[in-house]
């Protein structure tokens, strides 16, 4: 048990929530490729494990883990097993609270633009996945 209290294991079932900050993460209909771009420090690209509750526990969610730094103003949502389904992990990482990274994207070794080719990709997939909830 984490010190949320959930498992350490995401189950493929979980809800995901991908906090959204800047236009260029989505538009009215959709979340982008660059929504679920990882960081460039880690390779990773960070969500927090939601339960299926009313609308307003993720928000108050995104208000409590980033509303200080940046303003949240939507959130893609997708399932674990989403994420596996396009060839990645994703693995509980906390703090903060709730807090998941999607792991093993691609890097191919001194090819800086096929790593990128193929990390959106696979950002496609989990766009495809995804339900944008606008705030």
């Amino acid at each position: 048990m984490l010190a949320s209290g959930l498992p350490e294991h995401i189950a493929d079932e979980e809800l995901l929530a991908r906090f959204l900050t800047s236009d260029s993460q989505f538009n009215r209909e959709m979340a982008k490729p660059a929504a679920f771009t990882p960081r460039p420090m880690d390779g990773n690209t960070s969500v927090f494990r939601q339960s299926p509750d009313p609308l307003q526990a993720l928000w108050d969610t995104a208000d409590r883990e980033l509303g200080t730094v940046r303003r949240v103003r939507a959130a893609a949502l997708l399932t674990a097993a989403d994420v596996r389904r396009a060839r990645l992990e994703v693995i509980a990482s906390e703090p903060p609270s709730c807090h998941a990274d999607i792991t093993r994207w691609p890097e191919i070794a001194n090819d800086t633009e096929a790593t990128k080719a193929q990390r959106k990709e696979l950002a496609l997939l989990l766009v495809q996945a995804a339900t944008l909830c606008c705030r």
